[in-house]
């Protein structure tokens, strides 16, 4: 697996969720820096093995935005 892709939301109680669309792995963070190292974290504990991990972590940010007419 060369990448793994994680769908990140606003979380309804303040921060971000992240969840992989393919292993299952979820973290949260109060802010974006901090989602990135928790996935980061997230990550290598999933994949220990070094030689079977994703080498590279894609974000899909999805924000609902209501604006108005």
């Amino acid at each position: 697996m060369t990448e793994i892709v994680f769908i990140v939301e606003d979380d309804p109680d303040g921060g971000y969720t992240a969840r992989a669309l393919t292993e299952s792995i979820f973290t949260q963070a109060d802010d974006i820096e901090t989602l990135r190292e928790m996935l980061r974290d997230a990550v290598h504990c999933h994949f220990p093995n070094e030689q079977n991990r994703p080498k590279i972590i894609r974000l899909h940010i999805v924000r609902d935005e209501v604006i108005a007419s």
